[in-house]
């Protein structure tokens, strides 16, 4: 298959690339300087400049672009972060519309499509949008693929947890405190904790690719949501530390305001499309997916 990808430069991007061209497939790598290597092609996604001419024969455009949530939410970063997304997107839906062929578009969306914390609610890809900030983000960020749907193109939006792997850096932020033994809870460690190993997450983006019933929200998450707590017990029993420190919501949201709902909101996201698709996981519960974090070799 031909996939050209955006956001190739990032971790997830990294990841995706280096194992589709592992398995012989032909990728294309977009890039916002000059190419250097044969596999690039140049755009401005913030100009809207992209030559369908790219898309001539590609089966799967898909789109990982995005600036890091992990910065401090500043009113001027909020926009670098919505419209890193919303523009990327809408500039590669154009492009699917023009292209010669109807290539299939799937653009990276996340958890927080459901809002900062929904609680004890099961979360199917049927389930209501919620509110917050990233969650508006996300309706603005899927919006901006209608173009390519009204024309026919088959689109998809990941909806992804937390991708646990040994070189993601959000993996290794929250592993930070357990190695050096002050790690523990974060707020209650009730909430449910959306997240995926980074093993199942590059094996179910190729099968939402390779699946064509399967469209709009897909979400790639754990088939059995686990709470944070049990998360915080599979780190510190694969790191051998204890779990002693917890620390409280309200002081994450005085430490991180809007961005400390990420981390202690409940988002209990289940993959139902895929699993009935027939998707079986590799890591399918928390334990398996901290273990393959932790070790490098297992991770991609």
């Amino acid at each position: 298959m031909r996939y050209v990808v955006a956001g190739a430069s990032g971790f997830l991007g990294t990841a995706l690339t280096r194992d589709l061209a592992r398995d012989g497939h032909d990728v294309v790598r977009l890039v916002r300087r000059e190419p250097t290597a044969a596999d690039e092609r140049q755009w401005d996604p913030y100009a809207g400049v992209l030559d369908p001419d790219v898309l001539t024969g590609a089966d799967v455009v898909v789109n990982l672009a995005g600036a890091n949530i992990g910065r401090p939410w500043t009113p001027r970063y909020k926009s670098v972060l919505r419209e890193s997304r919303v523009r990327t997107t809408a500039t590669l839906a154009d492009a699917v519309v023009k292209a010669d062929g109807t290539p299939a578009l799937l653009v990276q969306s996340g958890k927080s499509a459901y809002g900062e914390d929904r609680g004890d609610e099961v979360l199917t890809e049927d389930a209501e949008r919620g509110e917050g900030f990233l969650a508006d983000v996300c309706r603005l960020w899927e919006g901006a693929t209608a173009p390519a749907a009204e024309a026919g193109s088959r689109v998809a939006y990941l909806r992804t947890g937390v991708v646990l792997a040994s070189d993601a850096l959000a993996f290794r932020v929250m592993a930070l405190p357990f190695r050096f033994g002050v790690g523990g809870r974060l707020g209650s460690g009730r909430q449910f904790f959306a997240t995926i190993s980074v093993t199942d997450w590059l094996r179910a983006v190729r099968f939402v690719a390779e699946h064509n019933e399967l469209s709009g929200p897909v979400n790639l998450t754990l088939p059995e949501p686990p709470r944070y707590d049990e998360f915080v017990h599979a780190l510190a029993s694969g790191l051998h530390r204890p779990a002693l420190f917890p620390v409280p919501g309200f002081v994450l949201r005085a430490a991180a305001g809007d961005l400390a709902w990420e981390m202690i909101g409940s988002t209990r996201a289940v993959p139902t499309r895929l699993l009935d698709a027939g998707f079986t996981f590799t890591h399918p519960d928390i334990g398996s997916a901290v273990a393959a974090a932790l070790s490098p070799a297992r991770s991609s």
